[in-house]
């Protein structure tokens, strides 16, 4: 695809792909299911083992691709399908199905509930019978099919957990759409994307790419909140809600707007997106978004207008994009930068922090830091590196910022403690592991990232959370003396005497888990 998207007039009417969509023997699919006795609690490489075994090789390996492990194997995150389930959840007129086991369903279900999903999910349930005979396929189409009202959805998401996605069951085979509700099957399994934030992207890009095709079919409903006249830029990531609206300010002296960020929230919007002409890759990691936007022919712009040095290049790397003249991306610089330079010298941060996390921002908001005055010797993020990322982390480490991709929960942790910061800004255990040492902490998803870090907005809104957060130093000192030799571990606790260990009992099971251990080596290799 090329050029503009045409969008049909009757922006109520349903859209004829205008292609024969063939359903690869639907009605007599079969899922190859795990072997005896294995289940979610089989293990990542066995489960992969059998996915491939099952016909899934060339969707583990576009995720292998896409999503590159290491060094480690995988970061420490909540389930990934939450990432993909919350992206079908924020949008309107869309289904979402779940198969997977019980436990994981209800898992994803309350997360997304704690979250704000005030929506219904649908499950298809199974057992090992369903499973060997192929009824689990069946049962998901006749799902679809009953669900399939064109009058509540656009579109109906059907996701694979672990179990499904290891037996095989090919959620290809459903059809394209039912009486104009377009069905989306993706297999989101824990064992072949390494994170949540990641696996946004996997849903992301499969509802670009059914949008793609339906575009070159032919004219498509316009978006409910219409047209832009201007030539717009999408972007990838989700972000805090003014933040796009900033970046929007920030395009207007060069003749351009914002356009849809995607993930977006309904299903026209997709259209909008990919009639951009340009992306910005907000968050780096969308790969499989970035192919369905290279496929359309829009370039991609990395990093974002974060701080003052940040916004002054993205701005330049935006008017490239573009064929701007010079002339006028520096006049838009000129507007912005001074007020920018402003905000960071009235609200400056005089401390040593560590920051990780596993949304995807962390380099974003580790170079915020800097400007503000912070030195920050380590940046974690659960996210891999990508061409997108370079940008960030080459400016991060010309000041001296060690910046890790992928890491582990053990990384995040040995850099604080080694560091002993000022503020250590994490995920939950870095924090609580913070705390213990007397050192202040601050939860990056819900303090951090939920504020806007673009354009002269950004560039004041850490320092009064981050120098509060700094203050209360004397307050950890006070508290780990108060309960200083309450003990760890085994002396957890108040007690009037010793506490009875019993190294015999530890030692007895120490051989129990050897034996075992030696009795699956052994299993191995038979």
């Amino acid at each position: 695809m090329s050029g503009e998207v045409t969008y049909d007039d009757a922006a109520e009417a349903r859209v004829d792909i205008g292609q024969e969509r063939q359903a690869h023997g639907a009605e007599t699919g079969e899922a190859p299911v795990l072997q005896d006795g294995m289940g979610c609690h089989a293990g990542a490489e066995e489960m992969e083992k059998a996915a491939r075994m099952a016909g899934k090789s060339e969707i583990l390996d576009q995720y292998a691709k896409d999503y590159p492990q290491g060094p480690h194997d995988k970061p420490q995150s909540m389930c990934p399908a939450f990432g993909s389930l919350r992206v079908g959840l924020r949008m309107r007129r869309v289904a979402t199905v779940l198969s997977g086991s019980a436990c994981c369903v209800y898992g994803l279900t309350f997360v997304s509930h704690f979250y704000g999903a005030r929506r219904s999910v649908g499950y298809v349930p199974f057992s090992s019978e369903t499973l060997v005979t192929g009824k689990l396929y069946e049962d998901i189409r006749d799902a679809v099919h009953q669900m399939a009202d064109p009058d509540k959805y656009d579109a109906i998401v059907v996701t694979n957990l672990c179990v499904p996605t290891a037996s095989g069951v090919p959620l290809r085979l459903l059809p394209d759409e039912i009486d104009g509700v377009r069905v989306v099957g993706i297999d989101v399994p824990g064992f072949g994307i390494p994170t949540h934030a990641e696996a946004k992207d996997v849903l992301a890009g499969a509802m670009l790419n059914y949008a793609r095709k339906e575009i070159e079919a032919g004219p498509v409903p316009a978006p409910e909140a219409g047209v832009s006249d201007r030539p717009t830029v999408s972007m990838l990531g989700e972000m805090f809600p003014a933040d796009p609206m900033i970046i929007g300010q920030l395009l207007a002296p060069l003749g351009l707007a914002a356009g849809p960020t995607v993930p977006c929230r309904e299903w026209r919007e997709l259209y909008a997106a990919l009639d951009c002409g340009a992306v910005a890759a907000i968050h780096p990691f969308y790969t499989a978004a970035m192919r369905e936007f290279e496929a359309a022919g829009r370039p991609i712009v990395p990093s974002a207008p974060v701080g003052h040095d940040g916004t002054a290049d993205w701005l330049a790397r935006i008017g490239d994009a573009f064929g701007l003249a010079a002339d006028k991306v520096a006049a838009a610089q000129n507007q912005f930068l001074p007020a920018i330079r402003a905000a960071l010298g009235g609200t400056r941060i005089d401390g040593t922090i560590t920051l990780s996390g596993y949304e995807g921002s962390e380099l974003l908001v580790a170079r915020l830091l800097v400007e503000s005055g912070a030195e920050v010797p380590y940046v974690g993020t659960a996210c891999p590196r990508t061409a997108m990322s370079d940008p960030d982390r080459e400016w991060l480490e010309a000041r001296g910022t060690k910046v890790v991709y992928r890491a582990s929960l053990e990384d995040d942790c040995a850099a604080m403690e080694a560091i002993r910061p000022d503020l250590a800004i994490g995920t939950t255990p870095v924090v609580q592991k913070a705390k213990e040492l007397a050192v202040p902490g601050l939860y990056f998803t819900n303090l951090i990232s939920a504020r806007p870090l673009m354009g002269p907005a950004g560039a004041g809104s850490l320092a009064q959370v981050v120098n509060a957060a700094i203050a209360n130093k004397d307050r950890m000192d006070g508290m780990k003396e108060f309960f200083e030799g309450v003990g760890h571990g085994d002396t957890a606790g108040v007690w009037e005497g010793d506490p009875n260990l019993r190294p015999d009992f530890r030692a007895a099971y120490q051989k129990k888990l050897e034996k075992k251990a030696r009795a699956e080596k052994a299993q191995e290799m038979i």
